[in-house]
């Protein structure tokens, strides 16, 4: 009778609210049995998965519950995609600039294969994203090492206790130019991995603007202005708006995600070149105090050289670059060192980087495009 009243309650959305899609919240859950086993098959996933009315709805899974059971990257079934609550963890522990997190970082950025690389998933099904409805804002993530929830009435227990959050130096709202600065790094950051990682992106709405809900991690029950769109932002934080725009248009006339569509992601990864480099080309740095990795991708289908520095070292570091011929040489498409408009810019307009070395600010994330030659003469090579 409820996986009728599931499925009935999924058809009304469908046909006549004309709903393309669902979040299911705490998704494990329809994957236990009526005495709580975890089921190998589950009958209603199976029921929702091959439903005809459904075939063309997205179907997106929490794929945990309350009682502890992660099923990030085995949730049942082959059209469900995943909140891929590993990706949100291991990026903000990297920026936070966290021990031994480069090597957690890696999968991360080409869709988990470690989650994701059996029973031909695909990237898309890896849901990325740095923030939610649930728990801090982007601004919040970068503003408070602390929840701030006692406005919700039950003495500040509810919500999450670990966010793996930095407030930049000061807890909480701040005048400081220093750490405002460092903060626009810091969503900038956030922003750019999310968008330039392969999988599906996913922005939780007002991050683009720093919107705050001053430190409350579990807002639900707030209906003011904790909770509320704060439309002035726009005037505040345009510089934050036009980076997400600038990213998302990268992103889209670069291939910068490879152009995959329904692809097997182990397929993806072995047609496209993929190095990992530190501050020193091939080595890359996988122990407990990293704090830089660099990716380097040859993204075949457009032939497109891509380069990713990461830095969430609290100094510059100088990393060594990939030779490229000198008719096509490396530009610089995003720099979150930079303050706007130089933090990104579209591939034609971008400046050109001469040199071997190239430094990264700290607390900041690099990408560089260029296009790719079939043959580099050494006497070109910069």
């Amino acid at each position: 009778i409820v996986r009728k009243m599931i499925l009935d309650s999924l058809h009304y959305w469908v046909e006549e609210m004309h709903v393309d899609g669902f979040r299911f919240d705490l998704a494990s859950v329809l994957s236990r049995g009526e005495n709580g086993e975890l089921l190998k098959n589950p009958p209603i996933l199976w029921d929702i998965e091959s439903d005809t009315i459904l075939t063309k709805t997205k179907l997106i899974a929490e794929a945990w519950d309350a009682g502890g059971l992660y099923q990030v990257g085995s949730f049942v079934g082959d059209r469900w995609q995943e909140w891929n609550g590993m990706f949100r963890d291991d990026v903000r522990r990297f920026f936070r600039g966290d021990p031994g997190k480069t090597r957690t970082l890696a999968p991360r950025l080409i869709a988990s294969p470690d989650l994701y690389g059996h029973e031909q998933r695909e990237p898309e099904q890896s849901i990325n994203f740095i923030t939610c409805h649930d728990g801090f804002t982007l601004n919040d993530l970068v503003s408070y090492n602390q929840k701030n929830n006692l406005a919700n009435r039950e003495n500040n227990r509810d919500g999450s206790n670990e966010n793996y959050s930095w407030n930049c130096g000061i807890e909480g709202i701040t005048n400081s130019p220093e750490i405002e600065s460092l903060r626009n790094r810091q969503v900038k950051n956030f922003l750019a991995v999310t968008l330039l990682s392969l999988g599906t992106p996913m922005i939780l709405m007002g991050d683009e603007l720093r919107r705050t809900q001053k430190g409350n991690n579990n807002a639900y029950c707030q209906n003011n202005e904790t909770s509320w769109f704060d439309w002035s932002l726009q005037e505040k934080h345009p510089d934050i708006l036009r980076f997400l725009q600038e990213v998302i248009r990268l992103r889209s006339d670069l291939g910068i995600t490879y152009n995959i569509r329904k692809s097997e992601l182990n397929r993806v990864l072995k047609k496209n070149k993929i190095e990992w480099h530190g501050i020193k080309l091939h080595q890359p740095d996988w122990s407990d105090s990293s704090r830089s990795l660099a990716l380097f991708i040859h993204n075949r289908i457009n032939n497109r050289l891509i380069y990713v520095a990461l830095n969430s070292y609290w100094e510059p570091l100088e990393f060594e670059l990939p030779p490229v011929d000198r008719k096509s040489p490396w530009k610089m498409v995003i720099n979150t060192g930079e303050t706007s408009p130089a933090d990104t810019t579209s591939y034609k307009k971008a400046p050109a980087v001469s040199g071997p070395v190239m430094k990264v600010q700290s607390r900041s994330v690099v990408v560089l495009v260029a296009d790719y030659r079939d043959s580099i003469p050494n006497e070109s090579m910069q």
